[in-house]
């Protein structure tokens, strides 16, 4: 068997970038820059994103055998925890306080913006777009109905910019289109011998 091992298919993030756009926006077909709708959350730590995929499954046990009889996926999430490092972009205070984006424009007189938080939380989706680059390589998530699931605590300071922690849960989007998508660009790495031709 041919040894396939190639350093260059290590990969690295040198940059992390989140992208959202109203729910069931159109999916990248391809790592060009987006354009409108989709807008920048600016920022993030240089931890970049955690992706997590958290599956359940029940045993069904049945008289005569000492193993479960079958095995029934019951739960798939897939989530994602970015912190953010632009405290005061308008999109992630938007995400984080749980109010449209529109209650963050500032008054044309006072240049204040204020807004309630909700007493009952906000279903606010949207699609989302969470790039890796290293190099020439990259990777790319698009999710087409994506919310904000869990917020870190906040935490002014004088040491440090104030981040914004938040965990994004997706679902499935229009058409019973994929909760999760994603793309890879090997860039200038030789990947054939790992698709060998069938003669």
């Amino acid at each position: 068997m041919a040894d396939t091992r190639n350093a260059d298919l290590t990969f690295g993030a040198t940059d992390y970038l989140v992208h959202l756009a109203p729910i069931n926006a159109t999916s990248p077909t391809d790592f060009a820059d987006l354009a409108t709708p989709w807008q920048c959350l600016g920022w993030v730590t240089t931890d970049g994103g955690t992706f997590t995929i958290e599956e359940e499954s029940q045993d069904v046990n049945a008289a005569g055998s000492l193993e479960p009889i079958r095995t029934l996926m019951t739960r798939s999430t897939k989530s994602l925890q970015v912190t953010f490092l632009e405290g005061l972009n308008p999109l992630v205070r938007s995400l984080y306080d749980n109010v449209p984006v529109a209650s963050l424009k500032p008054n044309e007189t006072t240049g204040v913006a204020s807004y309630d938080f909700p007493d009952k939380p906000n279903d606010l989706r949207y699609a989302f777009v969470f790039d890796t680059l290293d190099g020439d390589k990259r990777m790319r998530y698009f999710m087409p109905n994506g919310k904000v699931v869990e917020r870190g605590d906040e935490q002014p300071q004088t040491e440090d910019v104030m981040s914004v922690q938040m965990t994004f849960r997706f679902y499935k989007g229009a058409s019973n289109t994929a909760a999760v998508k994603r793309f890879i660009d090997y860039g200038s790495v030789d990947v054939t011998d790992f698709f060998p031709t069938t003669p």
